[in-house]
């Protein structure tokens, strides 16, 4: 049997290792990657230097750790505001939000781990709200480029107040009251309406110009025709050869075989001989 000193030793070496174990196990702590941490003191409160990634020591029992995740996280926010011209107005706002790196130990003080849910939804209804109201709601859509720019600058200012960094700011989504859309479809009825009459008219001024100068052009053709007929009879001869010729043509390609007479091909040209000078 073992003496009791031996087992008093080997009782004293597992307790002071065990001991010895379990305060390195709780003096370290890991900051994973796209994180910062920092570090309370019991004694001193939050220290000022912030942890980058890796592993750290810590005093145990006096000291105790804050991880933050200081990767950009998308946050969406729905506002409702009203424009310069009193039309209510629904804006859909995505911003990616980071805190600052730098100044987490501020961070903590003030705001602590929620701060994007204590900071960001007041912060975006106040600078849209703002941003909205100096504009009417036709410009709100004419002009979406420079609200869209005029509210990113003014939330990255309102965000660098309170250590928060904002990546990127667009606006996903704008939509009008019920009664505005319905004026504006209206309106745009109503211009179509006008188009169309508009149309209607020039269709209709063409169509009597077009009319007079096919008038203009028959009564022409018509005085030259009697003309050429007064000064030479044969023109009226020429005439009707022209015309039994486009018959035979038409007649030559059907699929039918007509016969005619030669009165119907208009051939009958002995009979129109011009009567003897006495």
């Amino acid at each position: 049997m073992p003496n009791a000193s031996v087992v008093s030793a080997a009782l004293q070496t597992l307790v002071y290792g065990g001991a010895a174990s379990y305060g390195l196990y709780n003096s370290l702590f890991n900051v994973e990657g796209g994180h910062r941490a920092i570090v309370y003191n019991r004694f001193v409160g939050v220290k000022d230097k912030v942890y980058a990634e890796g592993t750290h020591f810590m005093i145990p029992w006096v000291e105790r750790p804050y991880v933050y995740d200081v990767r950009a996280r998308a946050h969406q926010v729905n506002s409702q505001s009203g424009s310069r011209d009193l039309q209510m107005v629904n804006i859909s706002i995505r911003v990616l939000t980071r805190p600052d790196a730098g100044k987490l130990p501020e961070v903590y003080r003030t705001l602590g781990m929620d701060f994007n849910e204590r900071v960001l939804p007041s912060v975006i209804h106040e600078t849209v709200k703002s941003v909205v109201a100096q504009h009417n709601a036709s410009e709100l859509i004419t002009k979406r480029e420079q609200v869209s720019l005029s509210i990113r600058h003014l939330l990255k200012q309102r965000a660098a107040q309170f250590n928060m960094v904002l990546d990127d700011v667009s606006l996903t989504a704008l939509t009008f009251g019920r009664e505005y859309t319905a004026a504006i479809e209206s309106k745009q009825v109503a211009q179509q309406e006008a188009e169309r009459a508009k149309f209607v008219v020039d269709k209709a001024r063409q169509d009597k110009l077009s009319a007079v100068i096919q008038a203009e052009g028959e009564a022409k053709s018509a005085k030259l025709i009697g003309e050429a007929i007064a000064n030479n009879p044969a023109f009226l001869t020429l005439r009707k050869i022209e015309a039994a010729r486009a018959i035979a043509q038409t007649m030559a390609n059907s699929n039918n075989r007509v016969m005619l007479s030669a009165d119907s091909l208009l051939l009958n040209l002995q009979d129109d001989k011009p009567a003897d000078k006495k």
